[in-house]
């Protein structure tokens, strides 16, 4: 059997339903057979210790902490879903840029959207593997096969 896989598990953490997403997302995958539950990476919970929120230096590093996990990462699993509460659909640009970066060093990139009644972005639609659409759907996360990866399309709209 293979090694169980290391997800960087991406998407914003900037308001309390934002980390619920993103819990909720978490415990399923913690649930999945196939993923290495104890090298779930969520950036939110590893802040920076040694220099002060948003100076540059804790900018750099940040940043350089991130990249470093989406590399050592065999998969990104990405939450979309960013200000929707406000009838906003477009994803946050830091998990937009997390999923482009992953996909361009061949790392498959899957997708959760609690709203599935939203338009989805071209570029991040052709860059999933799977798509996890609407809530009932990503509850799915917690038995989709990690080893095989088969993609998993949804019809939506996109801009």
């Amino acid at each position: 059997m293979p090694s169980k896989k290391q997800v960087y598990l991406a998407g914003p953490f900037f308001s309390p339903e934002q980390n619920d997403r993103l819990d909720q997302v978490a415990d399923l995958l913690i649930k999945n057979p196939t993923i290495d539950a104890d090298s779930l990476f969520k950036p939110g919970q590893h802040p920076y210790p040694d220099a002060e929120f948003g100076t540059f230096e804790w900018q750099v590093a940040t940043f350089n902490v991130d990249t470093r996990q989406i590399d050592q990462a065999d998969v990104v699993v990405a939450v979309m879903d960013f200000k929707s509460e406000e009838g906003e659909f477009e994803p946050d640009s830091g998990t937009m840029w997390e999923c482009g970066y992953a996909f361009a060093h061949n790392k498959p990139v899957i997708l959760a959207r609690f709203r599935n009644n939203l338009p989805i972005n071209l570029m991040l639609a052709g860059s999933a593997t799977a798509i996890f659409n609407g809530e009932a759907d990503i509850e799915n996360l917690a038995t989709y096969d990690f080893f095989e990866l088969h993609n998993k399309y949804v019809q939506t709209d996109i801009f």
